[in-house]
């Protein structure tokens, strides 16, 4: 009864009486065929059609089509009464677009690549790092770009040193005791106070190519009474290989005075919780660098400059920058036929914009005659202002290319959890 009702109220529905109304006044004749074609012509003119089949009708035995049959029935221009189901939008239309629609996210979804990933792809795929080990290790993923190798399809030394640089600046951000600085904590800020570097060691196991994603652990402690140690170790992302080890003396100097200071018992209060009780990456080599000057050296490169994208925000040519000029003067054969494997460097004082600099070599044996046949070589640098001050005094080694891995690493310690 309800139904009945609500469905009047859209649908209208001629009364009973008003067909016999009709017929009472000279309306066509209901009429109806043998297959239930109901037609009945109103006084209003209107045709109104109820078909149950959809076969076509018979006249003298010939088939007549429904709409010819309907013809002549009438020849005026019939109008639907205006309804609810005639006043709704063209529903094709909308399907079309929702159709549309599917079929474009559909594509869309397909052209995902859902292949599955490596696991080195698969961890810190956006290179940000991660605290680990109890939140005194801190580990970031690099993935070595086409602009990062040199001509023998490798990462250059200078790569890997940012790469260690990137990590021990993230590392103290990750750990909330980054201020205003460069790598400085809040009370270090308040104290004027910045991190210098005053000696690093560097093993190199195999150097990484193109493509390859390499993972960088890093984690600090102290180095006697006023320094700190900061360690390195690099891994190849996908074969697990340790592939470089690296181990740094920190000290700190009033960024005013440019004089070394003793570390302030606030600051030590800041990054005491974050040293890690173990013992360095690589023994301390503590053989004494021998003098070096321009009667003993055997190559020399004059009138080195610092540029101003050099510097960093301290105002002191950044530390990577020493290693580049120090093998400005390395022998080209050695270059050319060996890889630099090892490296230990002595930082004596900063440098600035305005310095002129010169680089010092000489090559183990003086001289780098056959050294297609040679195998390990050793070079000692110097690399000093033109007035005679030094800068950085360093000893690097070098292997014959594709000589393989340095021997067992087993000895290093465990990956990090």
């Amino acid at each position: 009864m309800v139904a009945t009702i609500a469905g009047s109220a859209f649908f209208p529905v001629a009364s009973e009486s008003g067909a016999n109304a009709s017929n009472k006044l000279g309306a066509g004749p209901t009429t109806v065929d043998a297959h239930g074609i109901k037609s009945k012509s109103g006084s209003n003119g209107r045709l109104k059609v109820k078909a149950s089949a959809q076969a076509p009708s018979k006249v003298n035995g010939t088939k007549v089509g429904i709409m010819e049959g309907l013809r002549g029935e009438t020849e005026t221009p019939s109008h639907a009464p205006r309804t609810f189901i005639n006043t709704l939008p063209d529903w094709s239309m909308l399907l079309a677009a929702i159709t549309t629609m599917f079929l474009a996210a559909e594509k869309q979804w397909m052209m995902l690549d859902w292949k599955p990933r490596r696991p080195d792809m698969l961890a810190d795929p956006f290179g940000l790092g991660k605290i680990v080990q109890d939140g005194l290790v801190f580990r970031q993923n690099f993935s070595i770009r086409s602009y990062e190798i040199g001509a023998d399809r490798t990462a250059s030394i200078e790569t890997l040193m940012n790469h260690l640089q990137e990590t021990a600046l993230n590392h103290v951000k990750t750990a909330g005791l980054l201020g205003d600085g460069f790598g400085s904590t809040p009370e270090m800020c308040k104290k004027n106070l910045i991190w210098v570097v005053t000696k690093m060691q560097v093993l190199v196991d195999r150097y990484p190519t193109w493509g390859d994603v390499v993972q960088v652990d890093t984690w600090v402690d102290a180095s006697g009474k006023n320094g700190m140690r900061r360690d390195w170790l690099v891994r190849d992302c996908k074969t697990g290989d340790i592939l470089t080890r690296a181990s740094s003396v920190w000290v700190m100097m009033n960024k005013k005075t440019r004089r070394l200071s003793k570390i302030p018992d606030e600051v030590r209060q800041e990054i005491g919780p974050y040293f890690v009780d173990s013992p360095p990456v690589l023994d301390d080599d503590s053989r004494k660098l021998p003098k070096l000057d321009e009667h003993t050296a055997n190559y020399v490169r004059s009138g080195l400059t610092p540029k101003w994208s050099d510097l960093d925000v301290n105002q002191h040519v950044n530390n990577v920058k020493y290693i580049g000029w120090i093998l400005e003067s390395a022998p080209q054969p050695i270059v050319e036929s060996h890889e630099l494997c090892g490296m230990t460097l002595e930082y004596r004082r900063e440098c600035g914009r305005d310095s002129v600099l010169q680089s010092l070599t000489a090559a183990s044996g003086g001289g780098v005659t056959g050294l297609a046949d040679s195998g390990y070589m050793e070079c000692r640098h110097l690399l000093r202002l033109e007035g005679g001050a030094e800068i950085v005094k360093g000893r690097t080694e070098w292997r014959p290319k594709h000589a393989g891995s340095l021997g067992s690493l087993s000895q290093l310690p465990a990956e990090s959890a």
